[in-house]
């Protein structure tokens, strides 16, 4: 009897189950330059320089190839496409994780009450005449009074 690897990239495709979050596996050639990227000598420079060591640049290339797995068997290789999507999770909560754990501020759970209130007078007055307001004008159909002089030409042809 031989003895099956647990490497994710040597199974057979199973096609018994639909993935749920598809719209994670990025398009495979950005897992191909993740890992060029990674593994380039200014990239080990960099690595080096600010983490005193390399770092593992191999989860880039396991997802390359699940990725070009995924994407030859037109989707139905789920065991590799679920590869990505939980390598790009936990990428993900990697990249999220000091974001989660600050407890400084206090989250949200909607817009303050007066969001759109109107601007103090102040700002409103230096914000006359300038090209913002004069867009939010000709986006809302405001007319502007000097919407005639803006349409003359200064051009001249000599």
């Amino acid at each position: 009897m031989s003895e099956k690897s647990e490497n994710v990239e040597t199974k057979e495709p199973n096609t018994k189950a639909k993935l749920d979050d598809t719209w994670a596996i990025r398009p495979c050639h950005l897992y191909k330059d993740e890992y060029d990227d990674c593994s380039s000598f200014k990239a080990r420079f960099h690595q080096y320089f600010i983490h005193g060591q390399d770092t593992d640049c191999s989860q880039w290339l396991t997802d390359f190839r699940n990725c070009e797995r995924y994407e030859k068997s037109n989707g139905n290789d789920t065991e590799a496409g679920a590869a990505v999507i939980k390598s790009e999770e936990q990428r993900r909560l990697t990249r999220l994780r000091a974001h989660l754990a600050n407890d400084t501020w206090t989250k949200r759970k909607q817009p303050p009450e007066d969001w759109a209130k109107p601007l103090p007078e102040w700002l409103q007055k230096r914000n006359e005449n300038t090209y913002l307001e004069l867009k939010q004008k000709e986006l809302s159909g405001v007319a502007t009074e000097t919407q005639g002089e803006e349409q003359r030409s200064f051009c001249a042809i000599m």
